[in-house]
């Protein structure tokens, strides 16, 4: 995804004297009402209900990091038949993990090591329905003369390879057959010759009736009209046996063969039909009804070909009553035929499908009953029952649910302890419920969601102390922020309930915590401030529904906006240049939403509105909003470059390139520079190249745009210029980049008096950063490199309150304490934060410690687990092989 321009390249690695070098490379780049408009009776009070949260449907391993580095060991020892199970599960890890790249990633390994058609099929499946929407990537690649398979349907058919199942009867010459050469099978009034030893080449049961001591090994007309095959059908069965090739014949015509084969075990003959029938598999009614037939005779071809066929039509297809009944009514011998020993991975697939349709349905409950039939380990096991559970906690099953939490719970998955304490609770039993949670954290190092839990057992002061235990161990957790944050605002402390939900809306944007801020807003009757994160909730979710999905937000949007003056469309670019320079990304999108409704220019605000989805690290919706910028563009030149950006974003760099200079050919224009010098420099090793950016990055600067995307020009022109050694062009650029609002060129600026060796004003530049911009930890870790070490860890300390997702600070911390010769120290600041973060560089540091302290073992465990974070990560890899040969 597009990232600040060249943030690696432009900004080499230097050592300054505040950083810990002997252990860490200097990282870089990386209401009370509303008035007389409210709905009947609503208040503050009742938009602030706090519903608990979730028991969440995901394996959650108590130690992530132990589970990764399994897998990562299996994955180096085990047959290839084994690989793509463990990719699976690897991907359920990542997901329970809440990241979703690193899952996409795990499923696309398991599709790319897949060993049989089955799998291959199931997890082509899962990855096409995981990328819905981005369908047009694909077409978009075609035009550019790349292939893609990503959406396109398995010609497996073709790859499973055809056994000679014909008998070597001509070949045994002591071999004589007792009737005539030629035998002739009456079938209603008609009459079909058919050689006597071909014929009963196809099968043991044919021979041994043809040339056996059976009555028929002497008759030269045998009457088969009750046997269930037609005269059409008899003279293609005699064809094949002496071709071993099918003629053109319609659908029951195969059907009949079919069916003879089954019942004379003719396993060549059923091999043909079954391939010839897969060809007529063509729409989701033909799966339906050919899938029935295939597991009634055992055709696990055609039954293959059915699946697949169903299984790209997801989710719609789980709407069809007879889809649903095939997959929940098959028993253990039609999985075999219809899937293989791959049905764990066919009902995983179907219960995240029907999970994130309507999770308490029965359609839901009948496929993770299937899925616990279809678990084989006991890694899959707790996968299973837990997600069983939870839907039948939903359904309010109670008993059920318990059994099953308490099933996962002794498999080994220490998550679904929740759900028995939440069980407990219902009855009454909060004391029990304690009592639960306190014997496990007792017993190892405690997680946030155990606080979290422990909580909603607890009232007052000791409810909010063991909340921000859990905000403490992990800060993602959204529900303690919201439950303060609701707390102040029944305190009327309004101003303190808005603090308090913005310190995770810096960090993390959630929905929910946005429609809380709106209701804060409401309460201060600040109604442009309302309207604001009501805006941002429509562009990412459209269709969303506040006050615990009772009105849709679009309906609230349009009462608060009766209280609130109207922008013309010039004052909306003026907000949107304000907020833009402000580096306020929510406030940006809102503006954007509202010139939406009336600029005409909508392909622009489109692809504004991506690049912020993007800052606020929001892919999906990014996605959705370049494809809308691509219909709405106003002409072929511009459209070129949407579809130039959208390939570029999902790793076509080459093929964004392309795009970029066939809209330069119709028409130069700011935008197709600007994408061709960023798709040249990340498809280019070549230092030469530095030069032809400059160049496209020039001739975009002399094309007309507006100053929001003429300041990023000049800063990303700077970020060259400062990697090629110019630092007084680079310096011209940043402040020409400043004069137009570009805030973000004060960090730019900053390198330059680095680099110049004036500490003091890369320190005063990042300040004004810090005091112009909303969003501002990346602005305070910048700074932190221009000081001395005390007020390093001032300001990381900062950047950790501010988000504590970004992890350099932890690093830097843990560096320090390992040079000041606190092991322990280091490798328990560390510890905190891969407790909530699966992150590379957290791991690998980790595993350095572990190692210089002797502890080979952790070291290894730790390896393993970065490897699985990025398997091709030179550094790690190095490290690993070194450990590894350490180990006794």
């Amino acid at each position: 995804m597009r990232k600040l321009f060249f943030s690696e390249s432009a900004c080499k690695e230097t050592k300054l004297h505040s950083a810990p070098h002997s252990w860490l490379p200097l990282e870089r780049g990386k209401l009370s009402k509303f008035s007389g408009h409210a709905a009947a009776g609503s208040s503050i009070d009742s938009l602030m209900k706090m519903p608990e949260p979730a028991v969440l449907p995901h394996l959650k391993p108590a130690d992530y990091v132990d589970v990764l580095a399994q897998i990562h060991e299996e994955l180096e020892s085990c047959p290839p038949d084994e690989k793509s199970c463990l990719y699976l599960l690897q991907f359920q890890v990542f997901r329970g993990l809440g990241e979703a790249t690193l899952s996409r990633r795990s499923l696309q390994s398991a599709w790319d090591k897949a060993s049989t058609i089955h799998e291959k099929l199931i997890f082509g499946a899962w990855l096409k329905y995981e990328k819905k929407g981005e369908e047009a990537i694909a077409d978009l690649l075609t035009s550019c003369g790349k292939c893609s398979q990503e959406f396109r349907l398995l010609d497996f058919v073709s790859q499973v390879s055809t056994g000679s199942h014909l008998m070597s009867c001509d070949d045994d010459e002591s071999d004589e057959f007792r009737g005539s050469a030629v035998v002739h099978f009456w079938i209603r009034d008609d009459m079909i010759a058919c050689d006597r030893r071909k014929l009963a080449a196809l099968s043991t049961p044919l021979y041994a009736m043809l040339n056996g001591g059976f009555r028929e090994s002497y008759l030269e007309v045998i009457d088969m009209s009750r046997n269930g095959i037609s005269p059409i059908g008899m003279r293609a069965i005699s064809k094949f046996s002496l071709s071993g090739r099918l003629p053109y014949l319609s659908a029951d015509a195969i059907l009949e063969m079919l069916d003879f084969a089954n019942k004379f075990c003719c396993k060549g003959l059923k091999d043909a039909c079954e391939r010839k029938l897969a060809s007529f598999v063509s729409s989701r009614q033909d799966a339906i009804d050919f899938m029935e037939c295939s597991l009634e005779l055992g055709c696990s071809i055609l039954a293959a070909s059915c699946l697949q066929v169903l299984l790209n039509e997801l989710p719609e297809c789980l709407n069809d009553e007879q889809a649903v009944r095939i997959f929940s009514s098959a028993n253990k011998a039609q999985r075999l035929t219809m899937v293989g020993n791959a049905s764990f991975s066919l009902y995983c697939l179907l219960s995240e499908v029907s999970m994130s349709t309507n999770p308490t349905s029965d359609v839901t409950v009948s496929f993770l009953e299937k899925l616990v039939e279809s678990a084989s380990d006991s890694r899959q096991k707790q996968l299973a029952l837990h997600q069983l559970a939870c839907t039948r906690f939903l359904r309010k099953d109670y008993p059920e649910s318990e059994r099953l939490f308490n099933a996962a719970f002794s498999a080994g998955h220490l998550y679904s302890l929740a759900g028995l304490a939440r069980l407990a609770s219902l009855r009454g039993n909060k004391h029990f419920a304690l009592k639960l949670l306190d014997s496990v954290m007792s017993s190892r190092w405690p997680l946030g969601w155990m606080y979290q839990e422990r909580a909603l057992y607890l009232e007052g002061d000791n409810k909010l102390e063991s909340l921000n235990k859990a905000t403490e161990l992990d800060p993602t957790l959204t529900y303690p922020y919201m439950f303060r944050a609701a707390s102040l605002m029944k305190r009327q402390s309004v101003e303190a309930a808005l603090m308090e939900i913005n310190r995770i809306l810096g960090f993390k944007l959630v929905l929910e915590c946005l429609e809380l801020r709106f209701c804060c807003y409401l309460a201060l009757e600040d109604y442009r401030a309302a309207l604001c994160d009501v805006q941002a909730i429509l562009t990412l979710a459209p269709d969303y529904r506040m006050i615990g999905g009772r009105v849709a937000a679009k309906q609230l949007r349009m009462l608060v906006l009766e209280n609130v003056e109207q922008w013309t469309a010039a004052d909306c670019w003026m907000q949107l240049y304000d907020r833009w320079s402000a580096v306020d990304d929510i406030g940006s999108l809102s503006v954007i939403y509202q010139m939406l409704e009336s600029d005409n220019a909508k392909g622009v605000l489109y692809f504004r509105q991506s690049l912020l989805l993007l800052r606020l690290n929001c892919p999906e919706a990014a996605m959705r909003s370049l494809q809308l910028a691509r219909e709405h563009a106003a002409s072929d030149h511009e459209r070129l470059v949407y579809e130039g950006w959208i390939l570029y974003d999902t790793g076509h760099c080459e093929e964004g390139l392309q795009k970029a200079e066939a809209s330069i050919a119709i028409q130069r224009s700011f935008e197709a520079f600007f994408l061709k010098a960023y798709a040249l420099a990340d498809s280019s090793l070549d230092p030469s190249t530095s030069a032809t950016v400059v160049s496209l990055l020039e001739d975009a600067l002399r094309c007309p745009s507006d100053r929001l995307r003429k300041g990023q020009a000049l800063n990303n022109l700077g970020s060259v210029y400062v990697d090629c050694g110019k630092l007084d062009l680079a310096a011209e650029c940043y402040i020409n980049a400043l004069k137009i609002g570009h805030t973000r060129a004060h960090q730019g600026l900053a390198r330059v008096h680095f680099l110049r060796n004036n500490r003091a004003g890369a320190y005063d530049e990042m300040t004004k950063l810090i005091e112009k911009a909303r969003n501002n930890a990346s602005a305070y870790e910048k700074r932190s490199e221009y000081c001395d070490r005390e007020l390093t860890k001032t300001d990381l300390q900062m950047v950790t309150k501010l988000d504590p997702l970004r992890v350099y600070p932890y690093r830097y911390r843990a560096a320090v304490l390992m040079d000041n010769h606190k092991e322990k120290e280091a490798i328990a600041e560390l510890t905190k934060a891969i407790a909530f973060k699966a992150d590379l560089n957290l791991l690998h540091l980790r595993a350095a410690f572990h190692e210089h302290i002797g502890d080979i073992s952790s070291a290894l465990r730790d390896c393993r687990a970065a490897l699985s974070v990025d398997p091709n990560h030179q550094e790690m890899l190095e490290l690993h092989h070194r450990v590894n040969s350490q180990e006794p």
